[in-house]
């Protein structure tokens, strides 16, 4: 017979340590929050570079994302790029 795996973040010493649901639900809110409003920043920042002369438009540019929860110790980084042209 096969065991059945325990979740780690659905309990903790046999009680169910959080609402699961919810959970999904508020990084999926936290989540569109900072696409949104980092795709805007980008775009803006990049018009503006581009209208003062700092870049042309048609480079590649270097992007690095860091997304942080002091409280469990997280540090997580995404490293990509942005193709202008």
């Amino acid at each position: 017979m096969l065991g059945v795996a325990t979740d780690p973040l659905s309990v903790l010493d046999g009680e169910r340590a959080m609402d699961e649901d919810r959970l999904n639900m508020e990084i999926r809110k936290f989540l569109k929050i900072v696409g949104i409003t980092s795709q805007r920043e980008i775009e803006l920042a990049i018009r503006r570079a581009i209208a003062t002369g700092q870049i042309t438009g048609s480079e590649t540019l270097s992007a690095t994302m860091v997304l942080t929860i002091p409280a469990i110790g997280l540090a997580h980084q995404i490293d990509g790029t942005l193709g202008l042209a």
